[in-house]
């Protein structure tokens, strides 16, 4: 115990934890920015925002103390009662929590709001360390992989039950980790295949080109190219990709004289010639009793049949306000006065802040309320506004540097527990603030996720603190071994 109270400090990884305190100092600023009004409470008045923050910053505190004191084993050995504790947590949120601007998932006590969601990622971080801790653990046996994704998934999925899906999308950045971790490459591939599939077909769906739609002739022709690129990169079979290229090559050349007096869907020859790609690759596999080159083929048809459940995806799973954003976000549809309303509002905002910025508590885009939530998920705008290009920029410098350094800190745990458990936590940080940046300059659709240490909240500053302290509680252990 008198190690513990005495040598913690001297273990535990100040870079990041002033880093840290950097963040949090100017969210709280930033908050001021975005919701002090001069004609009402003070800033430290616990009936305004920023007296609130400042509550919420100051249990944060008591918080940091209480994970250092503890043995780093407690956060080991009790990893899945944890998560236990708060998957049930999420499970009673969905049947007791009061509809909040159409989500279930705040559970009100008293005059206290808590999230559970955002105290999941910490638990769920910690369940899957433990797992991937085990003796002789390998990623790459079917067993282990789908044991690591039903304790990725389990909670994702409570909190889509919530309705709250930017919350739950989160659980995406937990594959950056378990690539890390040996996880194929090409299941990053099919994700990254997948939002640019979804994505263009959107956009091009009802653009047509004579009697072809634009949208499925691209997303096919790629399909073609990265088929081709597989079996290229794989296999080494360049032969088999010079057949495949001169037979697409000889088809459409062959499409296009018959263009010239019939019309021709040249959409429909690019998906014909995905088939008959994928019947060429299964007969090679047989062949030459090579698997690879059928699973090069099952993806090629399933990119296709990816493409034709897009409509049905977009029109009958996603909910009204979801497909409005993403159509705003894709250029699909101008909506200024509804769902683009805040995204222009927020550009404005950033943009007005020129250079330098209007100074604090200067800015009028947010003293003016223009932007909703303009202090919690859209708090960067009021960086933007008040602090200019340069302010906002450093924010992002200082994220850049607290990311990487988790990085480093990472690569230095002497067991998988600690390393597992570290890229967890950057990965998270790093979908947060990707999402959150691009969210609020029109780069990606709005789902409403919070800006670390940033955006108001006592549930989303207790999350994020909870979830970098436990590692570097871990990472100081280092020295105590």
């Amino acid at each position: 115990m008198r190690y513990r109270k005495t040598e913690i400090w001297k273990s535990v990884d100040w870079i990041t934890i002033l880093l840290y305190l950097i963040m949090v100092i100017a969210g709280w600023f930033s908050i001021c920015g975005a919701s002090y009004e001069f004609d009402n409470v003070g800033l430290f008045d616990p009936s305004g925002r920023p007296g609130m923050q400042m509550i919420w910053i100051g249990t944060s505190l008591a918080l940091i103390f209480v994970i250092l004191m503890l043995e780093s084993d407690f956060f080991d050995i009790f990893a899945y009662l944890i998560y236990a504790c708060v998957i049930v947590l999420l499970i009673a949120t969905i049947f007791l929590a009061p509809n909040i601007k159409g989500s279930h998932s705040w559970l009100v006590l008293g005059p206290i709001r808590l999230q559970p969601a955002e105290l999941a990622k910490f638990a769920t971080a910690l369940a899957v360390a433990k797992f991937m801790n085990g003796y002789g653990f390998k990623l790459t046996t079917v067993k282990n992989f789908s044991i690591t994704l039903f304790l990725i998934f389990l909670p994702m999925v409570c909190i889509l039950l919530q309705k709250e899906t930017g919350s739950a999308l989160v659980y995406l950045a937990f594959f950056l980790m378990l690539y890390r971790e040996g996880m194929t490459g090409y299941i990053l591939l099919i994700g990254v295949c997948a939002v640019v599939f979804f994505v263009t077909g959107m956009k091009y769906s009802e653009v047509m080109v004579g009697i072809t739609p634009l949208g499925e002739l691209i997303v096919s022709c790629l399909v073609l190219l990265i088929t081709m690129g597989l079996v290229g990169s794989v296999r080494k079979d360049y032969i088999s990709v010079k057949i495949m290229l001169g037979g697409i090559a000889s088809t459409f050349l062959i499409g296009y004289v018959v263009s010239l007096f019939v019309p021709v869907n040249f959409a429909w020859i690019s998906i014909g010639l995905v088939g008959a790609a994928s019947i060429y690759l299964f007969y090679l596999s047989i062949r030459n009793w090579v698997w690879h080159y059928a699973l090069i083929a099952l993806f090629a048809l399933g990119s296709i049949c990816f493409l034709f459940s897009v409509d049905y995806v977009f029109n009958d799973i996603l909910e009204p306000h979801q497909q409005i954003r993403i159509k705003v976000s894709l250029g699909l549809e101008d909506d200024p006065s509804g769902a683009g309303y805040n995204v222009n509002q927020s550009k404005i905002a950033i943009g007005s802040g020129g250079l330098s910025g209007k100074g604090f508590l200067n800015g009028t885009q947010t003293k003016l309320k223009y932007v909703p939530e303009q202090d919690t998920d859209f708090i960067f705008c009021t960086v933007g506004e008040e602090q200019g290009f340069l302010g906002a920029s450093a924010v992002l410098i200082v994220f850049g540097l607290f990311i990487l350094r988790l990085i480093v800190l990472a690569e230095r745990q002497d067991n998988a527990f600690g390393r597992v458990y570290g890229y967890s936590v950057a990965s998270i940080f790093f979908f947060h603030l990707a999402i959150n940046v691009g969210m609020v300059t029109g780069l990606t659709p709005v789902i409403g996720i919070p800006l670390p240490f940033f955006s108001y909240g006592g549930s989303s500053l207790w999350g994020f603190t909870i979830l970098l302290f436990i590692f570097l509680r871990l990472d100081a252990s280092r020295k105590e071994r």
